[in-house]
């Protein structure tokens, strides 16, 4: 009445609340994020008082509303995105102390069996008290509860002070010195200072530090999970029964399941696993519960047996409900509910890291040249490694590997981020995307908090990461399709493409090696490139499908590059272009196959190191005809009429008077790098070459390249 009454926050209509900094919004900007409007004057109305009220309340009825304005304190806009503590100054971590010790709870609302839940506080260590201050470390409480914002939940928001629901006690046994950890997992409100400054004092023996160089708490994980399948579904082997146990399957229907909650603005990153198992002698049925930070030891787990399958069905059901909000039987529509948990599609998948150095039940009947290749494709180590390359998860989550639907998700998030850059969108959005993104691709950060994607060079790299779990969904594909005794051959057979090996004294020979020396450009100084390896590539259909191209005029032979994971997936289904869904960031000229005539141009893009210095590249015949030339970024979604490829005229390129023809006419740029002068400026030190139609590719040659690093 002094004031007016707060209307709606325009950013999500939620509810306007005070506090010590202004007025802070308490809705949801979507289902995927808090609203993090702060205004020091909210818009308001003249308040309506009922008329009962101003007939039984005299002053009421002469009441007049004169709009006035809340002096506010101070008054800062809020920080975003909390950052996590980086001082070595901060609260220890006990040993051998119970888990609660000497912290104080508050139980508030309608909590069901509260003695009991006073009893199982005590006996973690921990104090019941009633006044909610801050020192308390967090108050037990429901969502119901939250939602009523009833006076002493009003006290936990004015006190700062996090609201977790009871399954907190639950865990806690699984978070001895990390409680502070489990209070910001399990929070079920918006608000909530730094747990950690609610700790305790420390007793003065049996205390020891558990702090990384960097000040943050320490965690690691194990170097390798192994999943057994049985039924086409893992079994958590955390669970200890993968020898005894299967997933319990009811027609299409498999009981597993794999949850993810991102949330930058409070510092979650955590997985949660589900799984119903069945004996595999007898009818005994287990419940098998996994949870905690991605990326980090942080968590727990828990194994229920139940009498019957029925109970055990019920519990599953409750728990999938209890964590996503949505109902098992519904999870086919599955809707996002704010602060709950969202399933990882997840397509579990035996590990096949094992089986190319097994003893061969039959010989090889490839070339030894040919199974060394196949072994390199479908090396499952460097698969890993490019998956830790970029931050992703290959331990607890997931166990197998996300789906095609799952990437194509991505996809489209890195797409919105790429419009909130370019109309300089508010953080919030940013943020919203974000947990979508993280969410979508299980990131590990460790216990830091996952960055905001906010600029157009992270972009780039996070669509470079979904291009090739793409090309590893691909490749994991092949890998577990694969039958027969020799596994070599077995994988050689799902490439659908017949390869042969180049003879070191052919003319062909000799002549990729002069393509490969000539055309090495000035500034990729740092690496020679000698060629090991020449395979001849005849993909099934692919000839068949270039053919009307072989009319056009302008065919060269040009260079690819690309990591050596990524050929399963290029020689099983060819070269191929970016999806729909992808963001058009990162392609120069649009989606389209590049190519180039200096070999180190492409070979850049083969990602080597060092240590890890093979590397495989392709010679395609490319259709170019008649050419688009651009000199500067453009993105191209249909050409010019009568236009058949797009060429990104560089300053420096092999000398034509270098150039050879082939006996079909297709032309080898392989004269040695010089600088033309141009007509126009161009913004490109070197050629590129793009084509819009798979169909204008026809790869010939497949050269196994060893990078020597000069520094």
């Amino acid at each position: 009445m002094t004031f007016g009454a707060l209307l709606p926050c325009k950013e999500c209509n939620g509810q306007f609340r005070f506090s010590k900094n202004g007025y802070e919004c308490h809705g949801n900007l979507t289902e995927w994020s808090k609203c993090l409007t702060l205004v020091k004057e909210p818009p308001r109305a003249p308040p309506k008082i009922p008329e009962e009220l101003a007939e039984q309340y005299n002053f009421l009825k002469k009441y007049k509303y004169v709009p006035r304005v809340r002096i506010v304190k101070d008054f800062q806009p809020k920080t975003d995105v909390k950052k996590e503590e980086d001082d070595d100054t901060g609260p220890k971590v006990q040993r051998d102390l119970p888990p609660l010790y000497n912290m104080e709870f508050v139980l508030l609302g309608s909590l069901l069996g509260s003695k009991d839940l006073k009893a199982k506080i005590v006996k973690l260590g921990g104090k019941v008290v009633t006044k909610i201050k801050q020192t308390v470390m967090a108050v037990i409480s429901t969502e119901a509860d939250v939602e009523k914002m009833g006076a002493r939940m009003t006290d936990a928001f004015n006190a700062d002070v996090h609201v977790v629901s009871e399954s907190f006690l639950d865990e806690a046994p699984n978070y001895v010195g990390r409680i502070p950890e489990l209070v910001r997992d399990k929070n079920i409100c918006s608000w909530g200072s730094d747990p950690h400054t609610r700790l305790p004092p420390e007793p003065s023996s049996s205390v020891s530090t558990l702090k990384s160089k960097s000040g943050k708490m320490f965690s690691s994980v194990p170097g390798k999970v192994k999943v057994k399948v049985k039924g086409g579904t893992a079994v958590d082997p955390d669970s200890g029964m993968e020898d005894c146990a299967h997933v319990y399957i009811s027609g299409k229907d498999k009981y597993t399941a794999v949850l993810g909650l991102t949330d930058i603005q409070k510092q979650k990153n955590s997985y949660y696993k589900l799984q119903l198992l069945e004996s595999d002698v007898g009818k005994q049925y287990y419940l098998f519960r996994s949870w905690g930070r991605i990326g980090t030891t942080i968590g727990g787990n828990k194994l229920d047996n139940f009498p019957s399958l029925l109970e055990a069905k019920k519990q599953f059901n409750f728990f999938y409900e209890d964590k996503t909000g949505n109902r098992w039987q519904d999870r086919d529509s599955f809707v996002k509910v704010p602060n709950r948990m969202y399933p990882i599609d997840v397509d579990f998948g035996e590990e096949e890291e094992t089986k190319l150095d097994l003893n061969l039940e039959t010989p090889s009947k490839l070339k030894k040249g040919v199974q060394e290749l196949i072994k390199l494709i479908f090396n499952v180590n460097n698969m890993k490694k490019v998956m830790l390359e970029f931050e992703l998860d290959t331990e607890k989550m997931p166990l197998g590997k996300l789906s095609k639907s799952q990437l194509q998700s991505a996809y489209k998030v890195l797409a919105e981020l790429q419009q909130l850059v370019e109309s300089n969108a508010a953080e919030a959005r940013f943020i919203d995307a974000c947990n979508r993104f993280y969410t979508f691709v299980p990131h590990s950060f460790g216990t830091d908090n996952p960055p905001l994607i906010n600029d157009l060079e992270l972009i780039k790299k996070k669509i470079e990461m979904v291009d090739n779990l793409m090309e590893l969904e691909v490749a994991y594909n092949l890998m577990k399709a694969t039958g027969g005794d020799n596994t070599i051959d077995g994988h050689y057979d799902q490439l659908k493409t017949e390869i042969d090996i180049l003879d070191h004294k052919s003319e062909e020979f000799e002549m990729i090696k002069k393509y490969v020396k000539n055309t090495h450009a000035a500034t990729h100084s740092n690496y020679k490139l000698s060629v090991d390896e020449v395979f001849i590539i005849k993909r099934q259909g692919e000839e068949k499908r270039y053919k009307p191209f072989r009319k056009l005029h302008n065919r060269k032979l040009l260079w690819h590059g690309s990591r050596t994971t990524n050929y399963a997936g290029i020689l099983s289904q060819g070269l191929r272009i970016a999806p729909p869904e992808a963001p058009v960031t990162g392609y120069m000229f649009g989606k389209g196959i590049y190519f180039a005539d200096m070999v180190s141009k492409s070979a850049n893009y083969c990602c080597t190191s060092s240590i890890d210095n093979t590397g495989l590249m392709l010679l395609s015949e490319v259709a170019l005809g008649e050419m688009h030339e651009l000199y500067n970024a453009s993105y191209i979604e249909k050409l010019p009429k009568g236009k058949h490829s797009v060429k990104g005229v560089g300053r420096t390129e092999p000398d034509p008077k270098g150039t050879i023809s082939l006996k079909d006419k297709t032309e080898v740029p392989l004269g040695k790098g010089i600088e033309l002068e141009r007509s126009k400026n161009t913004s490109l030190l070197y050629n590129e070459y793009i084509v819009y139609d798979v169909a204008q590719v026809n790869i010939k040659y497949l050269l196994k390249m060893k990078f020597r690093y000069q520094y």
